[in-house]
């Protein structure tokens, strides 16, 4: 088992954005607000090479990639130039084309390496929404002190007021919602949190930001 597979063990898995899990991989859906709070990096990247690492007993697939833009983690790591992930689609491993698209791609470091897997959130760049680019940019940064509480069944109240209350589950679109696609949770001036939705000019009376 790689560093990395251990680590998600512990973490139980502990962010998805994909909308099909494989078998044996059980990820917890997660807002992508969270997903990029939680991530040592976040990048905007391209693909251009892979090589199967003979670590482990099923391997590791390391990527090359051509980086884009950094949103998180310039003090860790400014240029991200291979990305691992397990192998195998069964232990969270992810699979990445080459030469082809653009993704965003969600890690962790560990010991020098950035290692993602399909509990975290990478997506091809053009299946994006629009609110989810501006939130990588700068919004989701502001929300990292909020906490996004997920509602499976009625009625959901927050319980601080640095909750948001994430409410796609009861639509049973879990983490592919309209919130999860077009909100970020922000905390506003006066301390609490509220839901944001992206798309419209933010009102600089109560946020305490500029719009990216």
């Amino acid at each position: 088992m790689t560093p990395w597979l251990g680590f998600l063990a512990l973490a139980l898995c502990s962010w998805s954005l994909q909308d099909a899990v494989v078998e044996a991989c059980t990820c917890v859906p997660i807002h992508p607000q969270d997903a990029f709070c939680n991530s040592d990096i976040v990048i905007r990247a391209k693909v251009v090479g892979k090589k199967l690492m003979k670590d482990g007993p099923f391997g590791t697939m390391r990527y090359t990639v051509k980086q884009m833009k950094m949103y998180r983690g310039f003090q860790i790591m400014p240029h991200v130039q291979y990305i691992y992930t397990e192998a195998s689609e069964s232990l969270c491993g992810v699979k990445l084309e080459v030469n082809k698209y653009q993704y965003l791609i969600t890690g962790r470091v560990y010991e020098g390496k950035v290692y993602t897997g399909l509990c975290n959130w990478y997506e091809k760049w053009d299946r994006l929404t629009l609110s989810q680019r501006k939130g990588l940019n700068h919004r989701y940064h502001l929300g990292c002190g909020c906490k996004i509480r997920p509602c499976y069944y009625l009625p959901c109240f927050a319980t601080s007021k640095n909750e948001c209350i994430w409410t796609d589950m009861l639509s049973n679109f879990g983490h592919s919602g309209y919130q999860a696609k077009h909100y970020a949770c922000i905390q506003r001036v006066e301390g609490y949190c509220s839901w944001y939705r992206g798309w419209a000019p933010p009102d600089k009376t109560i946020i305490n930001a500029t719009d990216p």
